[in-house]
């Protein structure tokens, strides 16, 4: 088989070659600017550092520093924050890493900020976390911290399907599968953060560490209302609680014997969770690496030169391509069929991976050939939906993990659209990406718009999305500010000028309305609200998309073996 995967066909030049407009770099730089100063606020988020080191103990950023191989870390969900807390943040830190080689999902509370509490938006989070450990069948470690509930606001954090003790059970969910989840503890870890301690798999804490089913003040009958009276009860009640600690690190690590190994520095508590990963199975890449592995033919930079921060300006998905794949080496999937869409194979380190992008500008004479209407990149027609199912079938077949690559306006609106089963076509292609079950991951390169978002492997229940990237171009909504308005006011147009009316009010809540609607679809308010992930500089998306491909491979859950697989020889014909 290698004279299916090495040496590839490169990427057109001219299909590779970068536009250069005016601007376009310093316009989408400054959305970088902005979003990693949000970023840093986030860092910066509760008690200043040299605080928490006054309590002897390092900060959740140091200890994630101590904890994964250098260089590794890839961030997710750092600016998550749905419910706009005060605090800036949900109070979790995760992502992608390396951990004595091995990539897992890392995740661990932030001390500075209410002792690593509860915080809305936190259960999501940690929805999240669990989903994509499972997703790519890795290690889940968690550093505890977690001083319980926010208790002002535990009516957003506590109860339901989806509330903070959900985790509880997803990490029994994990362990059942044989997905390890470990735990490094340190601090005071009462009620919510007790049991999140002990639902994982495998425990190491530090000597100064607390784990129990709440504090010793709730035990107690306490009733109110408070008076005075009840007021010096209480103060005599916790005179005479002082010092009883539930849970402690020599109760859990002598008489439960729950904690696995306790550790007398944080450092400890580190080197003994590395270690203890190291142990764990999985397979070397070179077991399924098709190639070596190679830089991409172009270098990334040049993206900021050719993604045009204009979502009407086109460009050439080939050239976005050619900039992140190994070698700038690909093997399209039916090229003269469905124009619109790009299907291909692609290495990524020397894995292979399946690719699906949109493509943008004009697209040829006559397409689609049951309309009378000429069809533009970014626009889903009938071969294009046809064309990715088919491609998503058989990298389901071949169990090989797929990137998307959004831009779109979504599906084609029209008689004739409805007539070529469109809907049904985005329905079938959404089944077919359930159906394929491989790791996926989605970038919105630019636009992710109405449907065409939902049926390319958006997350919106979608159990194959491991997590989704934005960039400085990301916009998700379900239609543009402006068409939206015209659509929500145009008749109230139509009936004040037949009226005699001023058009003025109504241009006004036109003009309000699509101002709202572009404040929210924006990178950062995409990013606040999870509807990606995390936005990443264009010159990082290639170390995050290498490491969705390594974490895929590590321990799939099956695999084909590289002399059966079909879509390589499909390509070839």
């Amino acid at each position: 088989m290698h004279s299916y995967f090495k040496n590839m066909p490169q990427l057109a030049e001219n299909d590779a070659r970068a536009s250069g407009r005016p601007g376009n770099r310093e316009a989408l730089q400054a959305v970088e600017a902005d979003i990693a100063e949000a970023v840093e606020a986030v860092k910066a988020a509760g008690q200043p550092a040299e605080t928490i080191h006054a309590k002897g103990m390092l900060t959740v950023w140091e200890r994630l520093e101590k904890l994964v191989d250098a260089g590794s870390f890839r961030p997710l969900h750092t600016l998550f924050n749905p419910e706009g807390n005060e605090e800036g943040t949900t109070g979790i830190i995760d992502g992608l890493a390396r951990v004595s080689g091995k990539w897992c999902v890392v995740a661990a509370f932030d001390n500075k900020v209410l002792s690593g509490a509860w915080l809305p938006g936190q259960p999501e989070k940690q929805l999240r976390i669990v989903e994509l450990a499972r997703r790519l069948n890795i290690p889940l470690v968690w550093l505890n911290n977690c001083s319980g509930v926010k208790l002002s606001e535990q009516h957003k954090v506590f109860g339901g399907r989806r509330g903070g003790g959900s985790g509880f059970f997803r990490h029994a969910a994990m362990s059942l599968s044989g997905l390890p989840v470990i735990a490094g503890v340190y601090g005071t870890n009462p009620a919510g953060g007790g049991y999140q301690t002990m639902s994982t798999s495998w425990i190491a804490a530090h000597k100064d560490a607390v784990v129990a089913a709440g504090g010793a003040l709730a035990g107690q009958d306490i009733r109110g209302p408070f008076d005075e009276a009840a007021g010096e009860a209480l103060i005599g009640l916790l005179g005479r609680l002082a010092g009883q600690v539930p849970g402690s690190a020599a109760a859990h690590g002598d008489v439960t014997g729950f904690f696995s190994k306790v550790c007398d520095t944080e450092e400890d508590v580190i080197a003994a969770v590395r270690e203890r990963v190291a142990q764990m199975p999985a397979f070397s890449p070179e077991y399924f690496r098709v190639d070596e592995p190679k830089e991409p033919l172009l270098k990334a930079d040049e993206l900021y030169d050719l993604l045009p921060a204009d979502g009407t300006r086109s460009y050439s998905f080939e050239a976005c391509l050619a900039r992140l794949a190994d070698s700038g080496e690909h093997m399209e999937y039916r090229p003269g069929y469905g124009p619109e869409i790009y299907c291909g194979l692609i290495k990524l380190s020397g894995l292979l991976v399946g690719v699906v992008g949109n493509r943008q500008g004009a697209l040829p004479e006559g397409y689609p050939a049951y309309a009378p209407y000429q069809g533009h990149g970014g626009r889903l027609y009938r071969e294009g939906v046809i064309k990715m199912s088919e491609f998503v079938a058989l990298c389901g077949r071949d169990r090989m993990p797929v990137v998307w690559m959004q831009d779109t306006e979504g599906l084609e609106v029209s008689v004739e659209a409805e007539q070529a089963e469109i809907l049904a076509l985005g329905q079938t292609l959404m089944y077919g990406i359930e159906q394929a079950d491989v790791p996926m991951m989605l970038l919105v390169l630019r636009k992710g718009a109405v449907a065409g978002h939902y049926v390319m492997c958006g997350p919106i229940a979608n159990t194959s999305n491991a997590f989704t990237l934005g960039t400085a171009a990301t916009e998700v909504c379900v239609m543009p500010g402006d068409l939206a308005a015209a659509l929500t006011y145009g008749r109230k147009l139509v009936s004040d000028k037949k009226k005699g009316l001023p058009l003025a009010p109504t241009l006004e809540k036109m003009n309000r309305q699509a101002q709202d609607i572009a404040e929210h679809a924006t990178p950062l308010a995409c990013a606040r609200a999870g509807l990606v992930d995390e936005v990443v500089r264009l010159g990082d998306i290639r170390p995050y998309l290498t490491a969705f491909a390594e974490s895929a491979y590590q321990n799939p859950r099956g695999f084909c073996p590289h002399h059966h697989r079909l879509l390589p020889r499909v390509i070839r014909g």
